[in-house]
């Protein structure tokens, strides 16, 4: 797992995380949110020992970073730059890190199979669209068949086909058991693809839930459809209603109020759900209207 407890990191008199404490789990895929300036690349080069905590700290699988033994067999990290060589070709650039790393030859066709970039594998990294670059970070990340990823904006460049794939990739690593977090801006995308979140704000713990319970934590109103809509509408008088055409309400209370009293009085219901609020409402409520700035940390 990833633990970091009470991290605080500052840049001169700037603050960037102030005793920051979460937990990362195996076998799951953990969103990590925050407005630009909360500090979440901060805390993920903490993680990776890039940076070094005014107090407190990050272990990964038990042990800081620096202290793991074959690190890249146990973490695969990438961040937003590229260091691809751009005069070599991605199968070279991956040679290049296994080796370096005492891996198999053999490792680098199947991540390139794994990432879906064996046809490129031959060209040169400068030729490389923004999607294919992401590719090849993840294929550089895999090299290892490590037990925990930490991976920033992953998503950034991939066209909708390959955001579908990657979503696909993160849940099987995490069903295999992995430990995976993910940095995102995405938000709509985090909220198919990860099982849990952890939001932070100006450096500190805003939220860490699982998906479902933070987007209940915003829950919406309760949208009913009946032809017999204005007499349910009577019925619930005193209750805050929205007219949404083709006999729809939106109804503020709870969807098993609605039934039993649509029951009650034999109304005829064809449809009745609750409007569960999206990630992105519950992410602006709880970081606030001021949440924006420049991401400097």
């Amino acid at each position: 797992m990833i633990e970091v407890e009470r991290l605080t990191k500052r840049f001169g008199k700037t603050v960037a995380v102030r005793d920051l404490s979460f937990v990362v789990r195996p076998g799951t895929v953990t969103g990590f949110l925050g407005p630009n300036g909360a500090g979440k690349s901060t805390t993920l080069r903490a993680i990776l020992g890039l940076v070094r905590p005014d107090a407190g700290g990050a272990r990964v699988l038990g042990r800081r970073y620096r202290d793991l033994d074959r690190p890249l067999e146990r973490v695969g990290a990438v961040l937003e730059t590229f260091d691809a060589h751009p005069g070599r070709s991605g199968r070279n650039h991956l040679r290049v890190l296994a080796r370096a790393a005492g891996l198999p030859r053999s490792r680098v066709d199947e991540v390139l199979d794994l990432v879906e970039l064996t046809g490129a594998a031959g060209r040169r990294a400068k030729g490389y669209s923004l999607g294919m670059r992401q590719r090849l970070g993840l294929a550089a990340v895999l090299l290892g068949d490590p037990e925990v990823l930490v991976l920033d904006e992953p998503a950034n460049g991939l066209d909708p086909q390959g955001i579908r794939w990657l979503r696909d990739l993160l849940r099987s690593l995490a069903a295999e058991g992995r430990t995976v977090l993910v940095s995102s801006h995405v938000l709509a995308e985090v909220a198919q693809t990860v099982d849990h979140v952890v939001i932070i704000h100006r450096g500190t713990l805003i939220r860490q839930a699982a998906i479902a319970d933070v987007q209940a934590l915003a829950a919406g109103a309760t949208l009913v459809r009946s032809p017999d809509a204005g007499r349910l509408a009577e019925l619930l008088a005193g209750v805050d209603i929205d007219v949404v055409g083709d006999g729809r309400l939106s109804v503020a209370a709870p969807p098993e109020r609605v039934g039993e009293l649509a029951a009650a009085n034999g109304i005829v219901l064809h449809e009745l759900r609750a409007e569960r609020a999206t990630l992105e409402e519950v992410f602006l409520e709880l970081t606030g209207p001021d949440g924006e700035g420049e991401e400097g940390t």
